[in-house]
């Protein structure tokens, strides 16, 4: 077996089910899930039935690249929504199925065993997904811590010259998972820069990039800032997307990767035998998707009403604001994450993620501990109805420590 399997951890809602073992929880009020970031709004219909009248597809192999047109409609959408002047649909675009299978796929591609101690450098907290691309491309994974002194910014300072110079793919995420953080256009330049001058790939995931909450500043992508900088042809650059959270259709599996050429056509190459090509009706369906903007304003909509209806309620009651996009609250928790996420379950059967399980202790801390993630992905009424909850918790905290909160150290969470 690879031994790189047994350098491994636990997936975060593993950690949880095992939190939860043996707990009996109040059933006396509704189950309300708010731990996991899948979508929970209605799929359009006109993406169903694009679905249902490409079955036909199903008779036939699919290739690797795709369509034209669905990469042609994916161009399309990148020039409008980040004011690039050109993707080319033939050399800078390829679908995937989901942007997880693809980050992942990425590092083994990227990464050069040959050359000793390849590092891979990620947030964190982070998505998982990350840490295992690197672990199992036999990379060693360094993190840059996000905290809230520092508005959760990349910290690029954290690490030695001689850790990016050994350093071959940067994993960044904006909006970020889990703080909901957009990366500024100075962070951009600082990494593009530290890119030019140590020679690593940038992978930015940029799934929850359609999820916020101002229809006049939609958030700053990877293509964007490297356009505006002057970098023609996105050097070094591959931006992962997807239409889960877009458009509601995780099911669907429907992603893509785009940016530098050079990188593309390698990482094609790589999927050639790695098998992984996309549904014909997948695509099709996707193509009308990427097509249409109407569906993804509503569900803006419906997510700016839950963010507005929760963190109003939750204010003078938990350190709690809007993120800059996503559809995660990042809340500061008046005790230890995982006690808050265990009480929670068991006195008022809410699930929620206990912020730990999300990061790795580096540089000294954890920064995800005493932090939850709460995904607002609910519909209203659950969302308002586990905010109640929430505050009943808290006051339940207060009366037990004599109306002050203690910040309860926890021990490493491996």
């Amino acid at each position: 077996m690879n031994p790189n399997l047994d350098r491994l951890q636990p997936y975060p809602f593993q950690k949880l089910n095992k939190l939860f073992e043996g707990i009996k929880r109040n059933t006396a009020l509704s189950p309300i899930s708010l731990h996991i970031g899948e979508p929970k709004h209605t799929t359009p219909d006109f993406i169903r039935q694009a679905l249902a009248e490409n079955l036909a597809g199903m008779a036939f192999y699919p290739t690797t690249l795709g369509t034209r047109s669905l990469r042609a409609s994916i161009a399309a959408w990148l020039i409008k929504r980040y004011h690039v002047p050109a993707v080319d649909p033939d050399t800078q675009v390829i679908p995937v199925n989901g942007s997880r299978e693809a980050l992942f796929s990425f590092a083994q591609a990227v990464i050069n065993p040959s050359l000793p101690e390849a590092i891979v450098v990620c947030p964190n907290p982070f998505y998982q997904i990350y840490e295992g691309a690197a672990l199992l491309a036999g990379a060693t994974p360094y993190f840059l811590n996000t905290l809230p002194e520092n508005n959760f910014a990349l910290d690029y300072a954290q690490l030695s010259g001689d850790i990016w110079s050994r350093t071959q793919l940067v994993y960044v995420c904006s909006p970020g998972n889990p703080t909901g953080r957009v990366m500024s256009m100075d962070e951009w330049e600082h990494l593009f820069e530290l890119s030019d001058r140590y020679g690593f790939v940038i992978a930015s995931d940029e799934c929850y990039s359609e999820i916020y909450f101002d229809e006049a500043s939609p958030p700053l992508g990877a293509l964007e800032a490297a356009h505006r900088l002057g970098r023609t042809g996105f050097p070094r650059l591959a931006i992962f997307s997807s239409l889960s959270k877009r458009s509601n259709v995780p099911g669907m599996r429907s992603g893509f990767v785009a940016g530098d050429a050079a990188l593309l056509a390698k990482f094609l190459l790589y999927r050639t035998y790695h098998g992984s090509a996309m549904n014909p009706a997948v695509q099709a369906a996707s193509e009308a998707a990427w097509s249409d903007e109407f569906h993804v304003v509503e569900n803006r909509r419906l997510y700016r009403e839950k963010f507005d209806a929760v963190t109003g309620s939750l204010q003078g009651t938990l350190q709690v604001s809007m993120p800059d996009a996503a559809f995660y609250l990042w809340v500061k928790t008046p005790c230890s994450d995982v006690e808050f996420a265990r009480r929670l379950y068991r006195d008022y059967n809410v699930t929620v993620l206990p912020g730990s399980y999300l990061g790795r202790y580096a540089h000294g801390v954890n920064p995800g501990e005493n932090f939850v993630r709460i995904a607002l992905v609910a519909s209203l009424e659950e969302c308002v109805a586990a905010t109640g909850r929430i505050k009943m918790l808290v006051a339940d905290l207060q009366r037990e420590r004599g109306g002050k909160f203690e910040s309860i150290k926890i021990s490493k969470v491996d």
